[in-house]
């Protein structure tokens, strides 16, 4: 069996068994995307607590990509701090999904669940924290994605 085999593989675990799977009534952070051109839609929900992830879940519907993306991101976040969030590239997310060299048209769709991560935390520092330098850094990140 193939490296690629093996991902395909871990993917498709993700996809037919997610992790954190599930809603977070109440939670501190809550963003909603979409990606039209494919159909890919995602909720991510977040609690913090201690300037950690507390709890983290998702929602959504979609191709495989893109929800195992979200579920292995679930797992990669909780129990991290903001600035391990805050850092969390793209590159980090495409490696862990063993698709260091996904085309155009797939990139959105493994990167979804991270921009609206980030998005979320993005407004929940300028919001709750008025942490208003590192929200910009983030937007101008999360722009820059794709």
């Amino acid at each position: 069996m193939s490296s690629t085999d093996i991902y395909r593989e871990i993917i498709l675990d993700y996809y037919r068994n997610p992790r954190n799977y599930g809603i977070i009534e109440n939670a501190d952070i809550f963003k909603h995307d979409s990606n039209p051109l494919c159909g890919d839609d995602i909720e991510i929900y977040v609690n913090i607590k201690d300037n950690k992830v507390s709890d983290v879940k998702f929602v959504g519907k979609g191709c495989a990509i893109s929800q195992a993306s979200a579920s292995m991101l679930t797992e990669l976040i909780v129990g991290k701090d903001f600035e391990f969030v805050k850092k969390l590239s793209k590159e980090t997310v495409l490696e862990n999904l063993g698709l260091p060299d996904l085309g155009p048209a797939r990139i959105k769709c493994a990167l979804l669940s991270l921009k609206a991560l980030k998005y979320g935390l993005y407004t929940y520092l300028s919001d709750n924290l008025r942490d208003v330098e590192s929200a910009d850094k983030m937007k101008e990140e999360v722009q820059s994605l794709f």
